[in-house]
């Protein structure tokens, strides 16, 4: 007798047929059925796999360029060369003078004409001589023999003494006879500016050369009104920082040009040459209200690392802020307006800055 198997739940046969039962059938059906609904998710699941590999291409080519970033800038962040080149003086531009004045520290002025000779951009070195004895001709020849060995070029920058017989803060802005650059940069004997630095200073001043341009900013404010007279107060570093603006660049380590000698000698009222005079303090303050009131524009600050070697100075006297307060207001009564403009942009060298 022939045994019938059944056909088993699910599965049909072809209409009209009465199929047998076929394991390995089943099998086939099952799989098939399952590859069908698994072919949408292993498409998702190769997007994905693709879209990973990508993103992990991507990192990897950030973090190369970080890398690349982080040796370029290995130089500066290593510190600063004295005697790097740079490109800024050229006959056609002129490069810059540089106007130091000093006051019985003989080995910091040794320390700063060797710097500035190595500056490729500095054409003329100027010493503010305001002592009663001459300088020494050794301490003329030694600096002589500094300024022909420390320069970097062909081209070896002018050195002079420039004489005056009385003490007085006033000379530092004395005109020079036979100056050969427009741009002055004015620096006390106790402050180092990098070569780099100076040079990007110098190429800031030069696209607003009707103004001061400077390493050490300060800023003013209205204070009080009393009696019909205003008084405003002289702000230092920390309020420039607090506040993110300023008015003034000190002369201590600043570019200006050579024209305002002429002014500040000769058109300044001599009232103010007076007050200087008298009271030793404040020549920079009124250079910085001369070049105002000449120019109508503010200062610009020059984001850079300086340095001062020196240990002591007028700013070190007890008191100061107090005096700088009265110079101040004593300036802006005599000019009758205030020509100071404040602003707060500050002049950073990309090169050396992340550039975000």
């Amino acid at each position: 007798m022939a045994t019938m198997i059944g056909i088993r739940d699910g599965l049909s046969a072809p209409s009209g047929v009465n199929a047998p039962y076929s394991p390995a059938k089943d099998k086939a059906a099952n799989r098939g059925a399952y590859i069908s609904r698994s072919t949408p998710l292993l498409r998702r699941v190769r997007v994905f796999v693709g879209a990973a590999a990508k993103v992990r291409i991507l990192l990897g080519a950030c973090v190369v360029i970080a890398l690349m970033l982080i040796i370029a800038r290995a130089g500066s962040l290593m510190g600063w060369n004295p005697h790097s080149t740079s490109s800024v003086f050229s006959s056609t531009r002129g490069g810059y003078t540089v106007l130091i004045n000093t006051w019985k520290r003989n080995s910091l002025l040794e320390q700063a004409v060797a710097h500035y000779a190595s500056c490729s951009g500095t054409d003329a070195i100027h010493v503010v001589w305001s002592e009663s004895d001459p300088p020494s001709d050794s301490l003329k020849a030694y600096l002589r023999k500094i300024v022909l060995s420390k320069s970097q070029s062909a081209y070896k920058p002018n050195f002079r003494f420039d004489l005056n017989e009385e003490d007085n803060l006033n000379n530092r802005f004395k005109p020079i006879e036979d100056l050969r650059t427009d741009a002055i940069f004015s620096v006390d004997d106790d402050v180092i500016v990098p070569c780099p630095t100076l040079d990007f200073a110098f190429s800031v001043w030069q696209s607003a050369s009707d103004t001061m341009v400077g390493f050490v900013p300060r800023m003013h404010w209205l204070d009080a009104e009393k009696d019909g007279v205003t008084y405003y107060t002289y702000g230092g570093w920390w309020s420039v920082w607090w506040m993110g603006t300023y008015s003034m660049v000190l002369s201590k380590a600043a570019f200006f040009h050579q024209k305002y000698l002429d002014l500040y000698t000769y058109q300044m009222p001599s009232s103010i040459h007076d007050y200087v005079t008298r009271e030793r303090n404040c020549e920079d303050i009124a250079m910085s209200l001369l070049v105002a009131n000449a120019s109508g524009a503010p200062p610009i600050w020059v984001k850079g690392k300086i340095y001062e070697i020196g240990e002591s100075g007028i700013s070190s006297l007890k008191e100061h802020s107090k005096r700088r307060n009265k110079c101040l207001n004593d300036f802006i009564s005599l000019y009758g307006s205030v020509p100071l403009l404040s602003t707060n942009v500050k002049a950073v060298d990309a090169r050396h800055e992340w550039f975000w």
